[in-house]
């Protein structure tokens, strides 16, 4: 296994931390050359610490808008001239409130951090997988399609979940195969980027605590996951170990389904 993708060449989206940041730590110990995007410069320090035993590139790009994904996946092809894996990990909740007290420019603002990178991405390098007849997309989603107080971030993630169903059915029989992940409540340090830069109020906090216990509440297991629990789950998919699995959503929420 240490060695499963020797060669392979993977595209990780918003790799400057969390579970990008780890799928891209485990993949490079397992021999693959990787493409790390993100719209954050702390992108370039995750492929300084990784470059000393690995092929390694970075870039910034706004994947909220096509033309990011699109200069994504031409670096890749590019510096390495292929396209093996490609990890969807941009996306995130920016505020935690009750539907009600979205404003609307929110509510868009949320489905486009958690859906359009990942639509984006795929487009622009299902050409490049499609050439050669092969290839592996694994999405990353969430079991927020059944929670509380992120109405817009989960309707986004469950669209991504409609497209990774979509495109395994289109892309099956043509060497592609196109899985999700759907993480639960995970432990990680501190973002050092914030999604939402504004200070929150204390009604902010309740609202953000009640996501908490309900996250908790939810899984069989009673805890948030690990990194590693959940980027183990991304690889997975992403090797020939998952070789016969496509269309799949696999819920790592600690039994909560989502």
């Amino acid at each position: 296994m240490t060695e499963e993708f020797k060669g392979q060449v993977m595209l990780i989206t918003g790799a400057a931390q969390g579970i990008g940041e780890r799928v891209a730590e485990l993949a490079a110990e397992r021999g693959a050359r990787l493409v790390l995007v993100d719209r954050s410069p702390l992108v370039h320090e995750v492929r300084d610490r990784l470059s000393a035993t690995n092929d390694v590139v970075s870039m910034e790009a706004d994947l909220e808008q096509f033309e990011g994904a699109e200069q994504a996946a031409a670096k890749a092809i590019q510096t390495f001239g292929r396209i093996d894996v490609l990890v969807n990990n941009v996306g995130g909740t920016i505020w935690t409130k009750p539907y009600e007290h979205y404003a609307p420019n929110e509510i868009e603002a949320e489905v486009r951090r958690s859906l359009f990178p990942t639509l984006w991405c795929c487009r622009a390098v299902l050409p490049y997988m499609l050439k050669k007849k092969k290839g592996a997309i694994v999405n990353v989603s969430s079991i927020a399609t059944r929670s509380v107080n992120r109405v817009p971030y989960g309707a986004a993630k469950g669209g991504v979940n409609a497209l990774t169903a979509c495109l395994a059915f289109e892309n099956g029989e043509r060497g592609i195969r196109i899985n999700a992940v759907a993480p639960g409540g995970t432990e990680a340090p501190p973002r050092r980027v914030p999604r939402n830069t504004a200070a929150p109020s204390r009604k902010d906090k309740a609202w953000y605590q009640q996501i908490v216990d309900q996250t908790v509440s939810s899984t069989l297991m009673k805890r948030y996951g690990t990194l590693d629990e959940q980027a183990e789950a991304i690889l997975f998919l992403a090797s020939e170990r998952a070789s016969y699995i496509t269309g799949t959503v696999l819920p790592v929420g600690g039994g909560d389904q989502g």
